[in-house]
């Protein structure tokens, strides 16, 4: 299975995604939207994994290149491309499916549980019923159309959904790595004021050992995509 993914900011760190594909044999490209450059072909990858970033989704005029992103994400669903969407990719896929991004009632800063819904999906097999995730974010989604509602947190009630067997998006980060923690919170440290979903940076980073759990859980996630994708191709 070929990756491509999507990254948005110069710190982010893909490292826990690059190593699984590495471990699995799953060739992985990274591309940076916001460069400009002409996007890769679609048919040149089987999974799509869009990371986070600090930008709005409704910030076209901000960022111009959200406008060839989107168009792209579209094509990739159009042509049954599976799609892994973090964040901001949550987001950007939320909308290309029709559902509603807006800023939601609180921002959610630090790490927080996330708890599953009575839904089931393949994709979430395995996962606790509650687990810790690092977030993120200020703006939420409404959930399209079609989508399973799959996890909720107390700040936000659209933390996952999947929309059929091959769309899933996750407003929380299990790909953050300490380094890339760290980064965050000293380049955007003016977002870190008292709030009741909103930890400080001592905070964040004392819980830097979580880091590991999160990324199992993704391996997990991304173990259950490459097992879909090879049994597909098996059945012609």
């Amino acid at each position: 299975m070929r990756l491509l993914l999507l990254k948005h900011f110069s710190f982010d760190d893909p490292s826990v995604i690059l190593t699984w594909a590495k471990e699995r044999g799953c060739p992985a490209e990274l591309f940076e939207p916001p460069s400009g450059q002409p996007f890769p072909p679609v048919d040149s990858f089987d999974l799509l994994v869009i990371l986070g970033g600090p930008m709005s989704v409704t910030d076209e005029e901000g960022h111009p290149w959200l406008i060839a992103e989107k168009a792209f994400l579209k094509e990739a669903i159009r042509r049954g491309r599976r799609v892994l969407g973090i964040c901001l990719g949550a987001q950007l896929l939320a909308e290309a499916l029709g559902g509603r991004v807006y800023r939601n009632r609180e921002k959610e800063i630090g790490w927080h549980p996330v708890r599953r819904t009575e839904a089931r999906h393949p994709l979430l097999a395995g996962l606790p019923e509650m687990f810790w995730s690092f977030h993120w974010h200020g703006d939420t989604f409404d959930l399209p159309e079609g989508a399973v509602h799959l996890a909720c947190s107390g700040a936000c009630r659209n933390q996952a959904f999947a929309w059929g067997d091959r769309l899933l998006g996750l407003q929380f980060h299990l790909e953050t790595t300490p380094a890339c923690m760290k980064a965050m919170t000293e380049a955007w440290a003016g977002e870190l004021v008292p709030g009741r979903w909103i930890e400080s940076a001592g905070a964040i980073l004392a819980k830097a050992s979580r880091c590991a759990e999160s990324a199992g859980h993704l391996r997990r996630i991304l173990d259950r995509m490459l097992a879909a994708h090879a049994e597909e191709r098996a059945a012609g």
